[in-house]
């Protein structure tokens, strides 16, 4: 008797770990897929300034962004020569917000893109997790 509960048990257990991997398996499918551009959609992008910047051009330079079209937060560090912004890629594109900003304003501004290397090395965590693992076996088989 004993031994029929015990394998009822373990069945069970076995297909419940077996369908959970399959939901798990599903969802990092569903959830590292790329999306299409849709109206919600938020992208960040930089600048990266050639010149010094003091608090009056980084007060100019983020007004000029936030009358920009698709513009959604401005965020520009004058220390770090640097500006953040997202926006709404449904409505306008970065090239094309950095081209305004170039033509609008005096400074010279140009995108910063990390290369692969620094793409890489962005999260130590991230290459050797579990999840990243699941999602490049998922990445890879379809």
């Amino acid at each position: 008797m004993k031994k029929g509960l015990l394998r009822k048990v373990l069945a069970g257990t076995c297909i419940t770990f077996g369908m959970l991997v399959v939901v798990l398996a599903v969802h990092i499918y569903l959830v590292t897929r790329p999306k299409p551009i849709n109206a919600d959609m938020r992208i960040m992008a930089r600048v990266d300034f050639r010149q010094e910047l003091n608090k009056d051009d980084a007060a100019k330079i983020t007004a000029f962004l936030y009358h920009q079209k698709g513009i959604d937060h401005v965020l520009c560090n004058p220390a770090g020569k640097l500006v953040v912004f997202t926006y709404y890629p449904a409505k306008t594109s970065a090239e094309q917000i950095i081209g305004n900003l170039n033509l609008g304003l005096p400074y010279a501004g140009t995108r910063f893109l990390p290369g692969k290397d620094q793409l890489a090395s962005g999260c130590p965590v991230a290459a050797t997790s579990f999840t990243y693992k699941a999602y490049h076996f998922f990445n890879h088989l379809f």
